[in-house]
């Protein structure tokens, strides 16, 4: 078999390529042996990006499944856990104007929708609060597991936050050491390419021609196989998602005992708003802004006055977005993954974990030979375009639902011509019934569950109609979900120790492994 798929070649690392890397190598460490080869050519001269800083749950099964200790993880990349986002002002814009959008399904989720129950009740609290326990446990610093808890395991749902410029690191020596990826310290000069448009090989300046029968771009923002080398246009989405720049610092805390915050902070401005992510040994701040609404020095004043004194004099970089992604993801033997498939606003994570599930759909559907990878690419580009529609549409949501009437960024942003077609129609069937599975939610390939939006729906004081007889139906199942919810957020809340203290608690004894 001639054409048979044995070589795959990933070019760029970073936490794109490495990622990729490792989860290919994981699925078929077994072929190996038969001559199948991962092999990541990484430019000597390319520093790391480093934006994201937040992760999905997700993550935590990906370097299981690549073999990785979830105690050396946290040790060598500086992380902490993460179990939500708490959004700050973006509904009103008031100094107490705050919801979270936590990382656990609502009480018996898949039983009862809570959300109906809740709006027609006369509970003055929050909707997370009533449905979840997860908001008490990051209100009070808890983590979210013990440290008797075995590796990735937890009593409350969980992500992480962590240093991308030493997780790229990690990940190199696990993949090298653990799964049999070569590794390639080179530049590519050239790119040749078949009649039929795949790429044959690279030529590099170090390692000489490098041939491969998958070719996987991890170049970054560059796109150099994909943008360059095959010419996929680039598809722009800032008439949706209007924030094109960010500015990053990292803030050292003010001592070594400050608790670190168990989940992203997002805390909205005039013409953006500002992330805040809590890592042991510093925060990551950084503000996401739209230059057409303000100009960088406004930008850069209103992130110093988040910061304090603190953050007088430290120094900030400037880090361009170009929000969208490729009109192809898959074209002939070429796949984009990472920045080099496309970039959207860190609102709510979404970077690495499209690494993920696009180096996970790669691996579980890795053509066996060339004549059946056309196919491969078409389901692979009919997901992956799905997933990136539907981010940039809860992105979206965060934006149309704020009553903020303080600047043109934020009215701009609920014309309704920058509002994707089904977000729109969704939003009208909202204003009837609550977000419940049949709201296009079933797919396997759903990135945001219907509970998702019910958090952010809910937590944005957006109103349902609610039909009381509807209600009757499952009364009784729903209220005792909320019984249960509020027992069980009153046992975490006891039993969980601060985050801080676990932390280092990992870092003098470590987990207990799986």
């Amino acid at each position: 078999m001639s054409s048979t798929v044995k070589h795959v070649v990933i070019v760029g690392g970073g936490t794109a390529g490495w990622l990729t890397a490792g989860i290919i190598a994981a699925r078929h460490r077994a072929r190996m042996k038969a001559g199948f080869t991962v092999t990541l050519v990484e430019s000597p001269d390319t520093p790391i990006i480093g934006v994201g800083e937040g992760t999905w749950p997700t993550l935590r099964s990906t370097l299981q499944k690549m073999g990785v200790s979830e105690t050396d993880f946290f040790r060598e990349c500086d992380a902490s856990f993460k179990q939500g986002a708490k959004f700050a002002r973006w509904t009103t814009g008031a100094e107490d104007d705050a919801y979270y959008h936590p990382l656990m399904l609502p009480q018996s989720f898949e039983q009862v929708n809570l959300a109906p129950h809740w709006l027609a009740s006369e509970d003055d609290g929050s909707f997370c609060d009533a449905v979840c326990a997860q908001g008490v446990i990051c209100d009070q610093g808890l983590a979210p597991k013990a440290i008797t808890t075995p590796e990735y395991e937890g009593a409350a749902n969980y992500a992480y936050h962590l240093d991308a410029g030493k997780f790229a690191p990690f990940l190199q020596k696990h993949c090298c050491e653990k799964l049999g990826v070569r590794h390639v310290l080179a530049n590519v000069s050239t790119v040749a390419k078949a009649e039929n448009g795949d790429i044959l090989s690279l030529d590099t300046d170090r390692a000489g021609r490098i041939e491969g029968d998958l070719f996987i771009d991890c170049t970054g923002f560059r796109a150099l196989l994909i943008g360059e080398a095959m010419g996929v246009p680039f598809r722009d989405c800032s008439d949706v998602l209007f924030c094109d720049t960010a500015l990053a610092v990292q803030l050292p805390y003010e001592s070594e005992d400050a608790p670190i915050p168990t989940h992203t902070i997002s805390t909205a401005q005039s013409a953006g708003w500002i992330w805040d992510i809590g890592l042991p040994t510093r925060r990551g701040v950084g503000h996401v802004y739209s230059s057409r609404h303000i100009d960088q020095d406004g930008a850069e004043r209103e992130l110093r006055a988040y910061l304090g004194p603190a953050g007088r004099d430290l120094p900030i970089r400037k880090i361009p977005i170009r929000s969208g992604h490729r009109e192809t993801f898959w074209k002939g033997n070429v796949v984009a993954v990472g920045l080099a498939a496309g970039f959207l606003e860190p609102l709510e994570a979404s970077a690495i974990v499209l690494i993920e599930l696009s180096a996970k759909l790669i691996a579980e559907q890795m053509p066996a030979a060339r004549a059946v990878m056309d196919i491969v690419a078409r389901r692979f580009n009919e997901t992956t375009h799905y997933r990136w529609g539907r981010i940039i549409d809860f992105l979206k949501l965060h934006y149309v639902l704020s009553k903020r009437e303080d600047s043109a960024f934020w009215r701009d942003n609920r014309d309704p011509e920058t509002i994707p077609d089904r977000l729109r129609d969704l939003l009208l069937l909202w204003r009837y019934q609550p977000p419940w599975f049949h709201d296009e939610f079933d797919r396997l390939d759903e990135v945001f569950p219907a509970a998702s939006y019910q958090y952010v729906l809910y937590g944005m004081d957006f109103r349902s109609e609610v039909d009381p007889a509807w209600l009757a139906m499952d009364e009784r199942a729903a209220q005792r979900a909320l019984r249960e919810n509020r027992a069980r957020t009153e046992a975490l809340a006891t039993r969980l120790p601060r985050h801080r203290e676990l932390i280092r608690k990992i870092a003098e004894y470590g987990m207990q492994p799986v």
